[in-house]
């Protein structure tokens, strides 16, 4: 708490900005007085899963730009011991995909909210589904080629007719 404010944190990759995050962030605010947001660095979350398909710096400017957090701050680790001593947060919001990694923050008299994710959506699926209708694009766009081209031989004729042009 400061002053007579309650403080709450919250904080994620924020990778592919998708609707659960911003239901994230909405109740987050709606927790307390003070919103800062923690956007994980690319190297911490290299650390934990596969590196964020939109870089650090676009992804903390997406979260500045909306409308809910009043502080936007970089995250470089998971462990938020310092964090509650330097920012004095009163209550911590996280997906519940991270059940149970939090509750030590309770001993330093932290709430700790696992905020429940919808089903379906978070970026991790989102990439997923990208890959998918990429290859089936793909697939599709190959079936219509010559079979020539598929060996990276296509259209050979165009090719002499080139050189007979020069």
């Amino acid at each position: 708490m400061i002053g007579n404010k309650t403080v709450v944190y919250t904080s994620g990759t924020f990778d592919m900005l998708h609707i659960n995050h911003l239901r994230m962030i909405e109740y987050a605010r709606g927790l307390g007085d003070v919103l800062i947001v923690g956007v994980n660095t690319d190297e911490l979350v290299a650390s934990y899963k596969s590196t964020p398909i939109i870089p650090f710096e676009e992804r903390i400017a997406l979260m500045r730009a909306i409308k809910g957090p009043d502080v936007v701050i970089p995250q470089h680790s998971l462990d938020h011991t310092e964090k509650v001593k330097k920012l004095h947060f009163d209550v911590f919001v996280v997906g519940d995909d991270w059940v149970g990694k939090y509750d030590y923050l309770e001993k330093l008299g932290v709430t700790v909210v696992y905020f429940p994710y919808g089903r379906g959506v978070s970026s991790t699926a989102l990439r997923k589904r990208i890959h998918d209708r990429f290859d089936k694009l793909r697939a599709k766009a190959d079936s219509h080629l010559p079979i020539d081209a598929r060996t990276q031989d296509a259209f050979p004729s165009r090719r002499t007719n080139r050189a007979k042009r020069s």
